[in-house]
């Protein structure tokens, strides 16, 4: 658990004379905002903490509880606790423990977590500990049982880890209304929110409140800590012009790993976790116990890593977001990032993990992959230092999760539509949800809406002679208990080894492609393909081959856009070059000399032949997903153009685009009318709405990925949810969940909005370059086209022969690393 100060008596009289001893046969005090949280439980008010890692905030989330229950002991639940992690979880009930079992207090505290075995649930249930922590998940399965309003009457508080991570989310969508339904449950329950990344307080403290308004909760601040000590990877290797995984690098990281005592490395996807620790173990001759973490691991693995880590037994763990949040583990003396980390918030929060105390500096090593992520990582410093965090501005609730949440609230009994309507509003990211979008959505659950409502299956709510909303079939309780939540991954199948030990689950659609006898690596061993049997992937230990990599459909974040504004900033401005590795800074130089650098705030696009082709090539800085769909809308309007577009490629940074013919209108080409009919069409014709619609359907319960005796597979799925979609298009196009569908477009794959902003913004503010060849700035994204995986070091490698042929075209006439004092500047 995060460290109080160190002993003074100044604090410890305001504590209860049982817990100031316990503060001080430790050496501790209270921090300020400890005691701060205990007045505003005194004061019986809900409260938002905001304070770095290592200041103690899990302890002051709990502290008033426990002072609470050892003055007055309390019969069932008092405190749920949620956390957006079962890992979590799992980590603060041990460290509860420890100070419950050392003042004598006679409290229980357990964890419920879908990995809670089915008889301890059922316990639970009937007797409740006095604290109980659990994820959002299981507090809505809580919630959807007749017995809810007995299990929660006595509730006094809950308290929220983490909150910055679950709201905006539609985790956190389904998380406001189980809290509403709580304050119906148990009127006064207190909220206590935890969180050490914020960008926007009002929003969070909105967030938390019983009323969704921001005043309503006390705010409490804990004073910052130690300056994190950061650093960018300046490699001795030749650092690559694009790819993703940093396999040059790893070999420097290693070096690190040996001079810290326990180190955690941070990467962006599960496939890259693989790799990385399959690198590292390679590299491993001093035999370092190094570890992997991630969430497709059985839990099983998951739990024994997080176990060593905790009991110093490991030097180094490779994990991915598994472990952003909250694990305390205070012997982690390093965070190494491998990757750029996409935002400055996100960053933050890993660098957190380091040290996990207050007045110690966190240390951290930032490892880019490729030149432009130096750039993004040399942003994202900037920004941590100058504490300034990105984050999504709010976005209502998902009418998605909204019917997922109905279903379940008449799982556990009768309903009258107009007080639930009212409890729902009490929600934050609710509470501007009108009566007709409420009837909408209840229609819909009820009776599947007009396109649906003659088949039975989809008639799951009726209503009785009182004029209240009843569950139909019994079936319908079961669906929903075995779907609840909103996380949709792509389908996974189980991974099993020969002797019956699971490892974890990869994604169906890889799986689909091996052969047996393939090799591929997962949970950090190099595995050969033997089969299926019962949707189960059956593997042995390879002996050697080239192996491919699970691909996880969860992929890469987008760069935020606070990182992009501080890309181009830097971009445009070489008086900040100085902190650039010198060949990343002499790539800025030719690509000045050969063309221009794109500015702060407008459109540098460039066009050049290339073989038979005409290259157009737009520096957006706006993230893959609004990238992709650029491309999308550009090639329909150059088809229009008769400009015979063949295709495009997008990365965070920039998008490239080719034809058999020049573009010469760059402003028509970008102008913003192209979100218009062009987006409707190609929305329609799109696959990927088809996709959206799928994770909106299956949240919503219209579809289930699993039903009572039965798992469907992911080709089930999606034919289903392909042919309810083509129904709802052609006879109910204003249906909620097309509507959901398309906000979730919006805002999440097509990234509407923020290429709404960037049009805006460029409009007569676009620099056209017309060059003879290749700029140096658009190198690394014309390697990207048909570049494929391969192993080991070869990874970020090109297939394509021509690769260095492309970058001795861009930098013809330049001798890199010599001369650079006779560039231009």
């Amino acid at each position: 658990m995060d460290q109080p100060a160190l002993l003074s008596e100044s604090n410890l009289s305001a504590l209860p004379p049982l817990f100031a001893e316990w503060f001080r046969a430790r050496g501790w005090q209270p921090h300020p905002h400890q005691l701060q949280m205990l007045r505003a439980a005194e004061a019986g008010a809900s409260a938002l903490l905001i304070a770095p890692t290592g200041g103690g905030k899990t302890l002051a989330g709990f502290l008033p509880s426990l002072v609470d229950l050892a003055a007055c002991p309390h019969e069932g639940l008092h405190t749920l606790y949620i956390s957006p992690l079962k890992a979590l979880a799992v980590d603060i009930q041990r460290n509860l423990t420890q100070p419950i079992a050392e003042m004598g207090l006679d409290v229980t505290c357990e964890t419920r977590t879908g990995d809670t075995p089915q008889s301890k649930r059922q316990r639970q249930r009937r007797k409740p500990p006095g604290i109980l922590m659990t994820t959002p998940e299981s507090l809505a399965l809580l919630l959807s049982y007749y017995d809810a309003p007995q299990v929660f009457a006595g509730l006094k508080c809950v308290v929220v880890d983490e909150l910055h991570a679950i709201a905006g989310s539609k985790r956190g969508d389904l998380l406001s209304l189980g809290l509403a339904r709580l304050e119906t449950l148990s009127p006064g329950c207190r909220r206590v929110g935890l969180s050490a990344t914020v960008h926007d307080p009002d929003w969070l403290a909105g967030w938390l409140s019983p009323t969704a308004e921001p005043d309503d909760v006390t705010r409490v601040i804990g004073r910052d800590g130690a300056e994190a000590e950061v650093e960018i990877l300046t490699t001795k290797e030749y650092l690559p012009w694009s790819g993703h995984m940093a396999v040059h690098a790893i070999a420097e990281v290693y070096d690190k790993i040996l001079t810290a005592e326990t180190t955690l490395v941070f990467v962006n996807t599960r496939a890259q976790a693989e790799l990385v620790f399959q690198e590292l173990w390679r590299l491993n001759d001093d035999g370092l116990a190094i570890a992997l973490h991630h969430g497709s691991l059985a839990v099983e693995q998951r739990r024994k890593v997080e176990a060593a880590m905790a009991s110093g037994k490991l030097r180094a763990v490779v994990a991915t977001s598994s472990l952003d949040l909250g694990i305390d583990w205070a012997a982690v003396d390093l965070v190494v990032q491998v990757g750029a980390p996409k935002g400055s918030a996100r960053l933050l929060q890993r660098i957190g993990r380091a040290n996990h105390q207050l007045d110690q500096p966190s240390r951290a090593l930032l490892v880019p992959a490729n030149r432009f992520e130096v750039l993004e990582c040399r942003a994202a410093l900037e920004a941590v230092a100058a504490r300034s965090l990105d984050g999504d501005p709010p976005k209502p609730g998902g009418l998605d999760v909204l019917s997922q949440h109905i279903l379940g609230t008449a799982c556990a009994g009768p309903f009258s539509a107009d007080d639930l309507y009212r409890e729902i509003i009490r929600a934050y990211p609710y509470k501007s949800l009108t009566k007709k979008d409420f009837d909408r959505t209840l229609d819909f659950v009820a009776s599947g809406g007009y396109a649906l409502k003659s088949y039975e299956r989809y008639r799951r709510l009726g209503l009785d002679t009182h004029g209240f909303y009843r569950v139909s079939n019994l079936q319908h309780v079961k669906r929903y208990r075995m779907n609840v939540g909103t996380i949709v991954e792509a389908p996974v199948l189980k991974v099993r080894m020969r002797n019956g030990r699971v490892l974890g689950e990869v994604e169906e659609y890889f799986v689909n492609a091996l052969l047996p006898g393939d090799s591929f690596i997962f949970a950090g061993q190099l595995l050969a393909f033997e089969g299926m049997r019962d949707n189960t992937v059956l593997v042995s230990r390879a002996k050697g081959g080239d192996p491919k990599v699970p691909a996880y459909a969860g992929g890469r974040l987008p760069l935020s856009t606070h990182l992009a504004e501080r890309v181009r900033g830097i971009l445009s401005n070489p008086a900040q070059w100085h902190n650039l590795p010198p060949a990343v800074a002499e790539w800025l130089k030719i690509q000045r000399w050969r063309s221009v650098l794109p500015d702060a705030s407008g459109l540098l696009v460039e066009t050049f032949p290339r073989g038979e082709k005409e290259f157009l090539v737009a520096y957006c800085f706006e993230g893959r997903n609004a990238h992709q769909t650029l491309g999308m809308l550009l090639t329909r309007r150059m088809e229009r153009a008769g400009l015979a577009p063949l295709g495009f490629v997008a990365t965070d940074y920039v998008i490239a685009v080719w034809s058999l013919k020049p573009a010469e209108d760059l402003a028509g080409l970008f102008d913003e009318d192209m979100l218009g009919d062009d987006l409707e069409e190609w929305m329609a014709e799109s696959s990927m709405l088809k996709r959206t619609f799928r994770k909106v359907a299956v949240i919503a319960g219209l579809i289930e990925a699993r039903a009572p005796g039965q798992e469907k597979s992911g080709r089930q799925v999606t034919f289903n949810a392909d042919l309810i979609y083509d129904v709802l298009r052609k006879h109910e196009p204003d249906h909620i969940l097309l509507q959901a569908t398309r906000a979730d477009a919006a805002g999440g794959l097509t990234d509407i909005g923020r290429l709404a902003e960037m049009l805006k913004r460029v409009t007569g503010r676009i620099e056209h370059r017309r060059l003879d060849k290749v700029s140096p700035l658009a190198v690394p994204v014309l390697l990207e086209v048909g570049k494929e995986q391969v192993a080991g070091s070869g990874l970020d490698e090109l297939l394509d022969e021509g690769a260095q042929a492309l970058i001795d075209e861009a930098t013809e006439g330049m001798e890199l690393g010599v001369g650079q004092a006779e560039l231009p500047l």
